[in-house]
């Protein structure tokens, strides 16, 4: 089976073209200066950001698990997003994060997708986790390896499956409706939500799908593409719910062994089959910006600002899908323009 998710480099040429695609398809926009970054720190996404982070205990609820799948032998830590007050959350929301991170790295997106009304189980995929970090630094090459390879990709499809199945059948269940749950991810995570939304991976000279029909849409967040020998296109031709990408036009992969360019999640966008697909590209921003980490070149005004932005998209993306109401991601892209490289709602 060849699931792996292995990562090439693109011709600069190629690279070159997908900068000079701009918001509305035409010249490519001057990156925004530092000048804006600080502006955009009066918009309303961004205040409001700040403002769910300071009533925390007022509006949300979170819940640990530490699950174990004893038909694999392999735990399956959780923690659980939800709105407090016994208000009946309108979707759930299941998160896988990136590679060596944690069920805690994304809290900032569970937390406020909570605010909105949502519910948001952020799960913690034992063998690519955060421990991966660990260790001697001369090795480090070779974990990273074993954690993106064909054996643990699978793993964490099956901590969802799991992770669902028992969310499902907990007390739990009569929080949020079940009818709307919603895949996410970044980076490896939104590989993982791929594979879940219908991605095939190569068995024995077959394409096989790992897709999970209780899944509705995903949010897909620096997705690094799949890598076999069949195209792009054919690998995603199941995916056919809507579909979130969210990136920058520095959105660069680069561990040990591994490269992905940028052009790499236009690309993906593009073989999506997605009946209705969303891309966002944000003017700047490293690959781990998303995370919670900065790049070098990431300033503090510019992480804040695409961290709220990307909270307030994905909020109306979930709107969109669960009520059919797209005047909340209209009214975000008109907002948040000057920092958008590129936006496109396809239906």
């Amino acid at each position: 089976m060849r699931s792996q998710i292995m990562i090439k480099a693109c011709s600069a040429a190629a690279f070159i073209a997908a900068l000079l695609i701009s918001l509305s398809g035409c010249a490519q926009k001057p990156a925004p200066d530092n000048v804006v970054w600080q502006q955009q720190l009066n918009l309303p996404s961004v205040k409001y950001s700040a403002e769910v982070a300071e009533r925390l205990w007022l509006n949300i609820e979170e819940i640990s698990f530490d699950w174990l799948d004893q038909s694999r032998d392999r735990v399956v830590p959780a923690l659980l997003f939800k709105p407090a007050r016994q208000q009946k959350a309108k979707a759930l929301i299941v998160f896988s994060h990136g590679l060596g991170g944690s069920k805690e790295r994304y809290a900032y997106l569970g937390q406020y997708w909570a605010s909105q009304g949502y519910a948001s189980l952020h799960l913690q995929h034992d063998g690519s986790d955060r421990k991966v970090w660990r260790g001697s630094r001369l090795t480090l090459a070779f974990r990273l390896r074993d954690a993106a390879g064909t054996t643990e990709a699978l793993a964490r499809v099956q901590d969802v499956k799991f992770a669902l199945d028992q969310i499902l059948a907990s007390d739990h269940a009569a929080d949020f409706d079940n009818q709307n749950i919603v895949m996410a991810g970044h980076s490896y995570g939104a590989n993982t939500s791929m594979l879940l939304s219908g991605a095939q991976v190569e068995q024995n000279g077959s394409l096989v799908s790992l897709k999970d029909d209780r899944i509705k849409a995903a949010i897909l967040i620096s997705a690094p593409p799949f890598y076999n020998d069949q195209p792009l296109d054919k690998v995603l031709a199941d995916v056919n719910i809507p579909t979130l990408h969210i990136t920058t036009t520095e959105d660069e992969i680069r561990v040990p062994g591994y490269y992905s360019s940028p052009q790499d999640r236009y690309e993906l966008y593009n073989a999506m089959a997605s009946s209705y697909k969303v891309l966002a590209v944000f003017s700047s921003g490293s690959h781990n910006i998303f995370s919670g980490w900065r790049g070098g070149k990431d300033t503090k005004p510019q992480q804040q600002v695409i961290k709220a932005a990307t909270q307030a998209l994905s909020s109306a993306f979930i709107e969109q899908v669960t009520t059919d109401n797209s005047r909340a991601i209209s009214l975000w892209a008109q907002q948040h323009q000057a920092v958008l490289s590129k936006f496109i709602p396809q239906t």
